[in-house]
C-alpha cells in the first residue's frame, strides 16, 4: 500500500515537473520570439537562442551606455549652460558653463542639493516652475545678479544677460538651457551708442543747411528756386530722421522711469492728434470714425503718447484711398495672466484703414526699426500726386507703401505745444505741395524712408508696459494696428 502511494506521488511530480517544464519553455518561445534570425545565423536549441538574445541586450545595453556618455559629454562641453533638477527642484547636474554663469562652486554630482541654495535666481525658479506646470518647453530673459556674502562688494558684483530655454523631463525633472546675452548685449549698446552719436553730429550740419535753403529759396528766380525747393525738402526728411533716432534712443534709455504719468482721457487725445493732422487728411478727403467710450481714463505720458496716436493716423491717412474713412475703435478688455490671478483690464485702441494693407510675409517684423520689404510690391491710391505705383527688383529698401516709417514733425518733441503741433502739421502738408517736386520724386523719396515710425510706436507701448500688433483687417483689408495699454482705473462706459 505504501508503494502505491508512492508511486502514485511520483507521478504526480513528475506530472507538476512536466507541466513547469511546458510552462518555461513556453515563456522562453515568447521572450526569443521577436529575436531576428541573423542573430544566431542558423536555428538552434531554445537555450542557445536564449544565450544569444542575453548577449545581443548586453551588447545593446552598453551600445546605449556609450551614447549616453558621448552626449553628455557634448552637454558638458557645449558654449551654453545646461542645469537639471528633479522634482524637488535639486539640482541633479549641470555643465561647466551653468557653472560659470551661475558662479556654482560647492557641489557634487553624487550629491544632490536644493537649487536655491546654490543660486538666488528668482527669475530662474520661475522660468522652472512654468516649465513644469505648462509641461511644455519655455523661455525667459532676465539680468542675473551673482549674490556675495559681502556685502561691500555687493555693488560691484558683475550683472550678465541670460536667455533661458526650460524643457520638461520625465518624472518631474526639468532641464534649463541657458544663454550667455553679454556679448550680444554689449554689441547692441555699441550699435546704440554709435547711431546717437551719428545722429548728434548729423543735427548740426542738418540745421545750417536747413537755413541756407530757406534763405536762399526767397532770393532766387523760379528756376532755381525748384533746386532749393527739392534740396529743402531732404534736408526736412534727414532732420525728420535724426530727431526719430534720438527720440527711439531715449525711449529706450529710460523707459519706463523717464514716463512721467498723468491720468489722461484717451478719447481727448485722440482726438487732438486727429485735429494735428487734419490739414493732411483734407487734402485727400478722408474722414474719421471714432467708436468707443467718451470717456477712457488710463494713466499715461501724454506727450509720448501723443507721439504713438500722431505716429497711427498719419500712417493711416498717407496709405488711406481719397474719400475713405479712417476707423479709430477704443474697447475696455478683461484680462486674466494666471488662473490664480483677479482679472485685470487693459484698453484696446484699434486703427483701422481702407487701403491695400501690410505684405503677409512682412507682419511680424513692421514694428522692427529699418526694417525693409519688397519695392515691387505698391500700394495702389486714387490720388496720383502722393500715390504712384512702382515695379522695380527686390533692393535692400523700404518700399513707400508698406514701410511703416511716417513723418512725425509735428510730435517729434514731447514738450511741443497743441498749437505748434498743428502749425507743423499744415507746414508739413505745405511741403506735399511744392510744384517743384514731381510725383515720381515723391514716390522716390517715399521709398527711401527709414522705418522708425513704427518702430517708436512700440518703444512707447511698451514702456507704459503694453503691447502692439499689426495685422490686415478681415472687413476692409487695410492696416489694422491694435494697441494694448493696462487699464489702472474703472471707465464709465458713455458710448458716443
Amino acid at each position: 500500500m505504501k508503494f502505491l502511494w508512492f508511486l502514485l506521488g511520483l507521478a504526480i511530480g513528475l506530472a507538476v515537473l512536466g507541466w513547469y517544464r511546458i510552462r518555461l519553455n513556453h515563456r522562453l518561445n515568447i521572450l526569443v520570439h521577436d529575436l531576428q534570425s541573423e542573430i544566431w545565423g542558423s536555428p538552434t536549441s531554445l537555450t542557445s537562442r536564449l544565450t544569444l538574445a542575453i548577449a545581443h541586450q548586453k551588447h545593446l545595453s552598453r551600445q546605449l551606455e556609450r551614447e549616453v556618455e558621448t552626449w553628455r559629454q557634448v552637454i558638458f562641453s557645449a558654449p551654453v549652460g545646461y542645469l537639471q533638477v528633479d522634482e524637488d527642484n535639486q539640482l541633479t547636474w549641470c555643465n561647466a558653463q551653468a557653472r560659470q554663469i551661475l558662479g556654482i562652486q560647492q557641489w557634487e554630482s553624487s550629491k544632490p542639493r536644493l537649487l536655491l541654495e546654490l543660486v538666488r535666481s528668482y527669475e530662474l525658479d520661475q522660468l522652472i516652475e512654468q516649465t513644469r506646470d505648462a509641461q511644455q518647453p519655455c523661455h525667459s530673459e532676465w539680468v542675473f545678479h551673482l549674490s556675495s556674502p559681502d556685502l561691500v562688494s555687493l555693488s560691484r558684483q558683475p550683472t550678465c544677460p541670460l536667455r533661458g530655454y526650460g524643457l520638461p523631463l520625465l518624472d518631474g525633472q526639468v532641464g534649463v538651457f541657458l544663454e550667455n546675452r553679454q556679448e550680444a548685449a554689449t554689441l547692441a549698446q555699441q550699435r546704440d551708442r554709435w547711431i546717437s552719436d551719428v545722429a548728434h553730429e548729423l543735427k548740426t550740419p542738418l540745421t545750417s543747411i536747413r537755413l541756407v535753403a530757406e534763405t536762399l529759396q526767397t532770393r532766387l528766380e523760379p528756376p532755381l528756386r525748384n533746386w532749393i525747393d527739392r534740396l529743402l525738402n531732404e534736408a526736412i526728411r534727414l532732420s525728420n530722421l535724426v530727431q526719430d533716432l534720438l527720440d527711439l534712443k531715449q525711449i529706450e534709455r529710460g523707459a519706463p522711469y523717464c514716463l512721467n504719468l498723468s491720468n489722461l482721457n484717451l478719447a481727448e487725445l485722440i482726438q487732438s492728434a486727429w485735429l494735428s493732422l487734419e490739414p493732411l487728411a483734407r487734402k485727400k478727403q478722408l474722414h474719421f470714425l471714432y467708436h468707443g467710450p467718451d470717456v477712457v481714463l488710463i494713466q499715461a505720458d501724454g506727450p509720448r503718447l501723443f507721439r504713438v496716436l500722431i505716429n497711427l493716423l498719419d500712417n493711416s491717412i498717407r496709405y488711406s484711398p481719397s474719400q475713405q474713412p479712417i476707423r479709430v475703435q477704443v474697447s475696455v478688455q478683461d484680462v486674466v495672466s494666471k488662473a490664480t490671478d483677479p482679472p485685470g483690464q487693459q484698453v484696446c485702441l484699434e486703427v483701422i484703414d481702407m487701403g491695400p494693407g501690410f505684405p503677409e510675409s512682412a507682419l511680424p517684423f513692421v514694428f522692427d526699426r529699418f526694417y525693409q520689404v519688397d519695392p515691387s510690391r505698391s500700394r495702389h491710391s486714387s490720388s496720383p500726386t502722393l500715390e504712384g505705383q512702382t515695379s522695380v527688383k527686390r533692393i535692400k529698401v523700404p518700399h513707400p507703401t508698406h514701410e511703416p516709417k511716417v513723418e512725425t514733425v509735428a510730435a517729434s518733441h514731447p514738450t511741443l505745444n497743441q498749437e505748434d503741433k498743428l502749425g507743423k502739421a499744415s507746414e508739413r502738408s505745405t511741403e506735399r505741395s511744392q510744384p517743384a517736386v514731381s510725383a515720381s520724386e515723391i514716390e522716390t523719396q517715399r521709398s527711401g524712408s527709414s522705418g522708425l515710425g513704427l518702430a517708436i510706436v512700440r518703444q512707447i507701448v511698451e514702456a507704459h508696459q503694453g503691447s502692439v500688433s499689426a495685422n490686415n483687417h478681415p472687413e476692409t483689408g487695410g492696416a489694422w494696428l491694435q494697441v494694448f495699454l493696462p487699464c489702472q482705473q474703472p471707465h464709465p462706459l458713455v458710448k458716443s
